[in-house]
């Protein structure tokens, strides 16, 4: 049996008609469309498969990529039942993907739970000038140091996203982002691109939206683990309804650690999947950690490979 680790990409890997393949082919992703749905009182069809710019916005765009995510995810488990995850690991919003995977939370009610998330993200950064910037060809330690140096100075600048070796994503206010431009290619950056976004992930702009996500969480989160996840925050697993409260709280304003945390896993899984709308993680992966085989399931020709090669 192999081991395997279930993956889920977070906000930024939505793209309109993201999931369509899956609605027109299966009568269970319609039904899940539709159910999810009725849950926030919106069409999800409208938002993914039309153009329009409700995906664009974070209380849309979160449930949009978990419920894409999910179908894909039941789909291949429909296909594949025997076929059980070592762990499961999502990049930001997709830790609650994995959390809703590994049997800790309902679908629909994770499609609530994040688009709730959602809202309240960018109401903590109303007025705020919030926004990320990615850091290009930079080491780790370099891009903490100039973060450190400039909240020093009382700017609002943090590490926000560890994807890969030489690629930071920084979150904060958009003007000191911006101000701080040179500063990161004098010290090597190959480049330093603010990022269209309106939201400052992972950092401390998020504060006021803690508790009331905690409160959210306490809700709907269960006991309920069919194997670990593994926390953005640690690095490390936890499978219970009290850790994924306070790991989850603390997601909102630490840094995701998505590229040490593939490096903790890689020697402990022979492979992994990714799970949902294109292949943002198969490609962190494989920069990664290159012997860490990943496949993907983002509609039905790819679920079809992935069954040929993992189901029993």
């Amino acid at each position: 049996m192999k081991k395997i680790a279930m993956i889920f990409a977070g906000q930024g890997s939505q793209a309109v008609g993201m999931g369509k393949d899956f609605y027109e082919n299966s009568k269970l992703a319609r039904e899940m469309f539709e159910k999810a749905g009725d849950r926030i009182g919106v069409d999800f069809k409208e938002i993914i498969f039309e153009e329009n710019d409700k995906l664009g916005q974070t209380a849309y765009t979160q449930p949009a990529i978990l419920l894409v995510q999910m179908i894909a995810y039941k789909l291949f488990k429909a296909q594949c039942p025997d076929v059980k995850a070592e762990l499961f690991l999502g990049h930001s919003l997709g830790e609650f993907s994995a959390l809703c995977a590994a049997g800790a939370i309902d679908y629909v009610d994770a499609v609530e739970l994040v688009h709730k998330r959602g809202a309240l993200m960018q109401e903590a950064c109303e007025g705020k000038d919030a926004g990320m910037m990615a850091i290009v060809g930079l080491d780790d330690a370099s891009v903490e140091k100039i973060c450190a140096d400039a909240q020093s100075a009382g700017k609002q600048v943090w590490p926000a996203n560890y994807n890969q070796d030489g690629q930071l994503v920084v979150a904060g206010n958009k003007a000191d982002l911006a101000s701080m431009e040179q500063t990161f290619k004098d010290a090597g950056a190959k480049r330093a691109l603010l990022l269209n976004m309106s939201v400052a992930s992972h950092c401390d702009i998020l504060t006021p939206a803690q508790e009331p996500l905690a409160e959210l969480m306490e809700k709907y989160i269960q006991d309920n683990f069919e194997a670990p996840v593994i926390s953005n925050v640690t690095t490390k697993p936890y499978s219970t309804k009290t850790e994924a409260v306070k790991l989850l709280k603390d997601q909102l304003v630490k840094p995701v650690k998505y590229k040490q945390s593939i490096q903790a896993v890689a020697p402990e899984v022979d492979m992994a999947i990714e799970f949902g709308n294109g292949v943002v993680l198969k490609g962190l992966n494989r920069r990664i950690a290159k012997d860490l085989k990943t496949l993907n399931v983002s509609d039905m020709a790819s679920l079809e490979k992935v069954k040929e090669e993992v189901c029993l």
